[in-house]
């Protein structure tokens, strides 16, 4: 028997290994090198803090990440708000329910680039729906520079994104909904609840830890979303939305500055690390 045990040990090792691999090919020797990348440079032979004294120093980094900031401040609210609202709908004996999830998860399916794209359409002064439904309303006289305005810039991508991206959030938080059985409610009736009370003292401690993660994962995608912002504005105008993905992006790839980009892949680790660790220690603690 013992020696059974053994062997179905050894044969989950065996099944895990190649995912371990992989996990250590992708993510965990990439993560390493950028860290150790981060404290080198071309004009110091040894490790040393220079990137991270410029990028201390860098007023576009601190752009970007009040720009970062902002944008996953209100984009993750706004997910969730929205989210919670529709997963309440959907979770009622409506009619063709099945169908309105359908209609209200398709822009989940959309990819960043092709979101992206599409908004960018809709947002063009010229031949975009946008303009042309205002303008056909007499709600505009000239046409709105949606993405060339900054004041506008980064209100229209936080628009984009948030049609791209809560019904995630509502799908987990729907789940999270069916699976509150349906005799705590029916007690309540018997009890003589309103319908708030049962929101509050039912529906709302049942869900602390779905909204828990909901809200990591949002804000861990939210802070590494690239597509739809690179290929709205990149960053721009006058970098308004530029955002730490963007600011990575372009010190790697346009100016070649590997270290420097890695210290502030760095600096974002450390940051979203830090702002989503609540809400998993929330979920462990449960």
């Amino acid at each position: 028997m013992l020696a059974l045990r053994i062997k179905d040990k050894q044969m989950g090792y065996f099944f895990i290994l190649p995912a371990a691999l992989m996990l250590l090919a992708v993510i965990i020797y990439p993560a390493i090198y950028s860290l150790k990348l981060s404290f080198t440079s071309e004009s110091e032979a040894l490790y040393s803090l220079t990137n991270y004294a410029e990028l201390f120093r860098d007023a576009l980094f601190w752009q970007a990440f009040r720009n970062t900031l902002v944008f996953v401040g209100v984009v993750v609210t706004l997910h969730l708000v929205i989210g919670f609202s529709i997963a309440m709908a959907l979770n009622t004996r409506i009619k063709a329910r099945l169908l309105f999830r359908l209609i209200v998860l398709l822009p989940w399916t959309v990819p960043d680039v092709v979101a992206g794209i599409t908004w960018k359409w809709i947002y063009d002064p010229v031949y975009g729906a946008l303009n042309d439904l205002l303008s056909r309303l007499n709600l505009i006289d000239a046409p709105i520079l949606w993405l060339s305005d900054p004041k506008l810039a980064m209100a229209s991508i936080i628009f984009a994104d948030i049609w791209r991206g809560f019904p995630f959030v509502m799908l987990i938080l729907l789940s999270g909904l069916q699976a509150i059985p349906r005799e705590l409610y029916e007690a309540a009736k018997i009890d003589r609840a309103s319908g708030f009370q049962s929101f509050r003292y039912i529906t709302l401690p049942s869900l602390k830890k779905i909204v828990g993660v909901a809200l990591a994962l949002d804000i861990i995608w939210e802070f590494r979303r690239f597509g739809l912002v690179q290929t709205m504005t990149q960053g721009g105008p006058g970098h308004q939305t530029e955002v730490f993905s963007t600011l990575i992006y372009k010190e790697y790839f346009q100016f070649f500055r590997f270290e420097y980009a890695s210290a502030i892949a760095v600096i974002m680790s450390i940051i979203l690390l830090s702002l989503s660790l609540p809400y998993i220690w929330m979920i462990s603690k449960e």
